[in-house]
C-alpha cells in the first residue's frame, strides 16, 4: 500500500472507494483519535478531555446517512460515555485493552462481515482490529507503524477533525455527502 499525506489521493483509488462503499460500521478509538491523545488531570485527580465539534457533526451526519458509529477504548471515562450519548453512539466498549475481543462482543449484537467495518486508530493496541477489518484509518499523528498498516490517513490530527475527514470520505464514497450537504444549503 502506498501512503500519502493527501487523503484525496486515497479516495481516488478504486480499491479504497470500493472498500469505503461497503462500510456499515465505523469504530473509533478515543485517545489520539477523538481527542488529541493527551491525558489531562487536575490536582484532585479529575480527568479532562477535549473533543472536536467538527468530529461530532461528522459522526452525526454519518449516522444519519445509515452508517453506525461505535467506540472501543482501552481507558474508562465518564466523559467518553457522555460524549457518546450526546452523539447518539450506542456501541460503546470502554476499559478494554484487547480490542479484538471487544469487537467480537460487538459483532455478537451487530452481526456484520469484517469487510463492512472501518476502524480508526492511532497506536499499537488498535492494530489487532485495524489489521482485520475492511478499512483501516488513522489520523495525521498516528504512530508510524499504524500509518504503515492503514488504508487511509487524514490531514487532521486526532481531536482536531480527523474523524470528520473519515466520515466525509465514507459518505462521499457512499454517495450520501452531497445529499446531506444540500439540506444545509436549502
Amino acid at each position: 500500500m502506498s501512503h500519502s499525506n493527501s487523503p484525496s489521493q486515497f479516495l481516488a483509488a478504486p480499491e479504497l472507494e470500493a472498500r469505503a462503499k461497503r462500510i456499515k460500521l465505523l469504530l473509533l478509538d478515543v485517545d489520539g483519535v477523538l481527542t488529541d491523545g493527551c491525558l489531562y488531570f487536575s490536582n484532585q485527580g479529575d480527568e479532562f478531555k477535549t473533543f472536536s465539534t467538527l468530529d461530532g457533526h461528522g459522526i452525526k451526519m454519518l449516522q444519519k446517512s445509515g452508517v453506525k458509529v461505535g467506540i472501543i477504548t482501552g481507558r474508562t471515562s465518564n466523559l467518553v460515555a457522555k460524549r457518546a450519548s450526546d452523539l447518539g453512539i450506542k456501541i460503546l466498549v470502554q476499559g478494554r485493552e484487547d480490542k479484538w475481543d471487544a469487537l467480537q462482543e460487538i459483532l455478537a449484537e451487530h452481526p456484520l462481515d469484517l469487510e463492512e467495518i472501518a476502524f480508526m486508530g492511532d497506536d499499537w493496541p488498535d492494530l489487532t482490529v485495524m489489521s482485520r477489518v475492511g478499512l483501516a484509518l488513522t489520523p495525521a499523528n498516528g504512530h508510524f507503524t499504524v500509518v504503515e498498516r492503514s488504508h487511509w490517513q487524514s490531514h487532521a490530527r486526532g481531536g482536531e477533525g480527523a474523524v470528520r475527514e473519515a466520515c466525509d470520505m465514507l459518505m462521499k464514497a457512499q454517495n450520501t455527502l452531497d445529499q446531506l450537504l444540500k439540506s444545509y444549503l436549502a
